[in-house]
């Protein structure tokens, strides 16, 4: 087998439903999200963070729907908005029809928790009348009392029925355009549930390690936890849950998909960690990098190396690459190719002259052969 041919993950085969203008599972792409944290009452506030989501790459973008006054808020926020709307619902199914209404592309809603089956209904027939996708969102923090006292603790068993039984309520309601989500705070009970899940159904699978923490440890716990389940070929679209700006949570996702050749978007840096050998200012130069190409939508590599031990070899790999040198100088790379010498202090312009340049020179030939 070829080394590219192990770059390769296959799919779990699920249908495919639509959330608003995104398309999950089957083979669409996988698609990132996040959930804002300003109030949602607050039209304007939640505005700006969505907007700072969608700069940033967001696919999907939830909001939280907990009163009247959230979904009054919705209708002004989706017509300001690019992305579509997920409207999360807790047991007032009226909040779930007023969502509808509004203009959510999708409800985050668990049908077995709203009341009657007369409130299903409701709900259902409102999803059918505008187009409205769901979401069914098992956590392992609120099981149903039945399934604790019966496997006596959450365990993956019990996420997946819970799962399942949610699902057949809407299925008995001639409802099938939802995905399902199985969270847990735990890595192995949430990829256990996850597991279980992908052999139950061909529903898409949003992939989430909820409640993971902060930006450094719930970066790391969700990439253990997503990163598994993706390289396993299952999930459809993925949420990484930190306690910090929701836009590093859409940041930290897409690194999550480049890293397994799953998707790209941006430009993709590779860095040595720097030691004795460096020429130049490794971690710095990376740093600074990283925020000023952050407005760079088109995938590229750039390869940052500190000395000629790996660099050369780096750089023949990427797009544009830099290697440190002796005197002040190193040498930049492109396509592979040795081109010319760069001082150190005019290094960072001179880098994102040329990223730029290069992402202006792919979106043209696009735009060239789209015609």
């Amino acid at each position: 087998m070829t080394y590219r041919a192990y770059r390769h993950i296959e799919r779990r085969r699920s249908r495919q439903i639509s959330v608003g203008s995104v398309k999950v599972g089957g083979d669409a792409p996988i698609s990132v999200q996040s959930m804002t944290n300003t109030p949602t009452e607050d039209a304007a506030a939640t505005i700006a963070q969505i907007r700072r989501l969608e700069e940033a790459g967001a696919d999907i973008v939830r909001v939280s729907c907990p009163d009247e006054a959230s979904t009054a808020a919705l209708r002004e926020i989706v017509r300001a908005v690019r992305v579509p709307i997920v409207a999360d619902i807790h047991f007032h199914y009226r909040r779930a029809i007023e969502a509808a209404q509004a203009g959510a592309a999708c409800l985050r809603i668990n049908p077995g928790n709203i009341g009657s089956p007369a409130r299903v209904r409701e709900v259902v027939q409102a999803a059918k009348d505008h187009g409205v996708s769901m979401r069914i969102g098992v956590n392992a923090g609120s099981l149903e009392r039945e399934l604790l006292e019966r496997y006596g603790e959450p365990c993956p068993e019990a996420m997946v029925e819970s799962a399942l039984g949610h699902a057949r309520i809407l299925e008995d309601n001639d409802f099938t355009e939802f995905k399902i989500s199985v969270k847990a705070s735990d890595v192995f009970l949430a990829v256990a549930a996850y597991q279980g899940l992908a052999e139950a159904c061909d529903y898409p699978l949003h992939l989430g390690i909820t409640e993971a923490g902060g930006l450094r440890s719930g970066t790391v716990k969700s990439s253990v936890g997503i990163g598994m389940l993706l390289w396993a070929g299952i999930g459809d679209t993925i949420r990484v849950s930190l306690s910090a700006d929701p836009v590093e949570e859409i940041h930290v996702g897409f690194d999550l998909l480049k890293s397994l050749n799953l998707r790209h978007r941006g430009v993709t840096i590779i860095s040595c960690p720097s030691c004795a050998r460096q020429g130049f200012d490794v971690i710095r130069t990376v740093a600074v990098l990283e925020e000023r190409l952050a407005h760079i939508s088109t995938p590229m590599t750039l390869s940052i190396i500190g000395c000629v031990v790996n660099g050369p070899g780096e750089a023949r790999e990427t797009d544009i690459g830099f290697t440190g040198g002796g005197a002040g100088a190193g040498m930049v790379y492109l396509s592979g190719i040795q081109d010319h010498k760069i001082e150190n202090e005019k290094l960072v312009d001179h880098l994102v002259e040329l990223v730029e340049a290069k992402a202006a020179e792919i979106e043209a030939a696009r735009a060239d052969a789209a015609e």
